[in-house]
């Protein structure tokens, strides 16, 4: 891996932990709003950035007060959900259908963080499953204009790449 991606990521992984951490009540449990799900829309624009996104989940997570479960499952969610974007969007050049269908996947695969709360707390398995593809629609939904306009501006994809 280059030195710039690496970098890259870190910035990434680090910028993900600080926006989760500071908002910390509002980044765990069944009701959430981890606005630093936004970061999730950067995979839309090079999908090397799965790495700093993933990492970042794993080291916030590290604080969460779930433990181990968020651990294992809130890096599982991050991880499936971005690879299955990847995977279904690979032939789609539209940043709109991009960012919309990681938003789905996000929301479909939620049901790994609903199966952690039953598993950690016995909660119910589907009210959990709601609030919590709920919460990433809302963020990643108001997220994705965000994301677009500050690419159309920054260029995601560039800052991976090495100048020429």
């Amino acid at each position: 891996m280059k030195l710039k991606t690496m970098v890259t990521n870190a910035i990434v992984a680090a910028l993900y932990v600080a926006v989760t951490t500071v908002i910390a009540p509002l980044s765990y449990g069944a009701i959430q709003f981890r606005v630093s799900e936004i970061f999730n829309h950067l995979a839309v624009f090079n999908r090397k950035y799965i790495i700093g996104i993933v990492a970042g989940v794993f080291i916030a997570n590290l604080f969460s007060p779930l433990g181990w479960y968020d651990i294992v499952f809130g890096t599982a969610h991050s991880l499936i959900s971005l690879l299955a974007m990847t995977v279904l969007t690979r032939k789609t050049g539209n940043t709109w259908i991009k960012m919309g269908i990681n938003i789905l996947m996000f929301m479909f695969f939620s049901f790994i963080i609903a199966w952690e709360l039953k598993l950690a707390f016995d909660a119910p398995f589907w009210l959990n499953y709601v609030t919590v593809a709920f919460g990433e629609l809302v963020v990643m939904g108001i997220g994705a204009p965000i994301m677009k306009v500050l690419n159309d501006k920054i260029h995601f994809a560039k800052r991976l790449e090495a100048k020429s």
